[in-house]
């Protein structure tokens, strides 16, 4: 069925696949923004408890999905994976650490003997959906901006920096997506809470918190966009793969892939329209709009720096150390393995789907947290 692929087109590919993978994480990290809209919507117990439950139902996707994403990464583009969390090694365990705390306040936040206080898992949720994504943001924006690392003849990482990527949270550029991705997050929270949870009250509330954090997310967005657009780029040399800097390189991009193009501003077209319609209309369909939405930006963030001979993954310390999908992947019998394995995803879909329809075919209402026949989930 791949007989006729070349090398390229599969390494193209599975960066394609890769792609789509982070961004149905980007939108399953409304689970995320839920957690940090616990303080701003919640007005009482039953409130809080309405939102852990409705948010508490998903939280295992949003972790699932960024394991995916990293086994898939480590995978395809082996090189890449060695090099980033091999490297950039405080950064991930940061990440890493914000989700543990995640799972263990679902866990314990209700348990009976709990000496930690419902109120300290809360504040766990609260770290979970803004430090994780903050600091997932500055990662992914060091695809633009690049890293300081170095790989020896061997391919052996030396990272020079101590930081060890905490360095690229201190980089106005990476800052504006790691802050975009944090408020987005809560976007995609109030919208799913108001699809979710039936509480007249409560929706007004998460429908007004899904205009105010997209507007907050407005400047952190356009200075990203703009500073994308001017800056210079890492280009390769498609012929003897020699790395170097090339101006506007991300605008040449864009429009050098006209389809990509039209993922961004589709994509921010249906985030725009999705607020407007949970905002103003009152619709609890505003999600799917905005999820849908939120993976075609996804895409484009992932696919800009990787296409038309750019280094996806480009060091700022020695430019012929930067990774491209060419020179970080894995060998054509894997990556063709790979592909057939590929085949099931849409089965692993399908009942990811149907799951979710099972589980949210009926609104969560306070009767089913205050009913005495109803234990509260989390």
């Amino acid at each position: 069925m791949f007989a006729t692929l070349e090398y390229s087109q599969f390494q193209s590919l599975w960066w394609l696949i890769c792609s789509i993978v982070g961004s149905l994480f980007l939108f399953l990290t409304f689970v995320q923004g839920g957690q940090t809209l616990l303080y701003s919507v919640a007005r009482n117990e039953v409130e809080k408890s309405l939102i852990i439950n409705s948010i508490g139902r998903k939280w295992e996707l949003t972790y699932t999905t960024l394991v995916l994403f990293g086994g898939a990464l480590f995978a395809s583009f082996p090189l890449f994976y060695a090099t980033s969390f091999g490297g950039a090694y405080w950064v991930w365990m940061l990440i890493l650490f914000c989700f543990i705390i995640q799972a263990v306040s679902y866990e314990y936040r209700k348990k009976t003997g709990n000496f930690l206080g419902a109120r300290t898992y809360e504040f766990f949720l609260f770290i979970n959906g803004s430090v994780s994504l903050l600091l997932i943001g500055t990662a992914v924006a060091t695809f633009y901006s690049g890293s300081n690392f170095s790989l020896n003849e061997y391919n052996q990482v030396t990272w020079q920096n101590p930081l060890r990527g905490v360095e690229a949270a201190f980089s106005p550029f990476n800052l504006s997506l790691g802050c975009f991705l944090v408020f987005m997050a809560r976007v995609l929270g109030a919208m799913y809470l108001t699809n979710n949870i039936d509480y007249p009250e409560l929706n007004a509330r998460t429908a007004k918190a899904a205009l105010t954090n997209f507007i907050i997310s407005l400047p952190f967005l356009l200075y990203f966009l703009v500073s994308l657009l001017v800056m210079d780029g890492f280009a390769v040399d498609p012929v003897t793969g020699t790395v170097f800097m090339e101006a506007n390189k991300y605008l040449h991009n864009l429009l050098a892939l006209p389809r990509v193009m039209f993922m961004l501003l589709s994509g921010l077209s249906l985030v725009i329209f999705a607020v407007f319609m949970t905002s103003f209309r009152q619709s609890k369909k505003g999600i799917w709009f905005g999820g849908l939405g939120t993976i075609l930006v996804g895409l484009t963030v992932f696919l800009l720096p990787a296409l038309n001979n750019t280094a996806f993954y480009p060091s700022k310390y020695d430019l012929q150390s930067s990774l491209t999908i060419h020179n970080a992947s894995s060998s054509l019998y894997t990556l063709t393995a790979m592909t057939y394995v590929a085949l099931l995803i849409p089965v692993v879909l399908a009942y990811v789907a149907y799951v979710w329809h099972a589980m949210d075919s009926k609104k969560l209402t306070v009767a089913e947290i205050t009913g005495e026949e109803a234990e509260e989930l989390y």
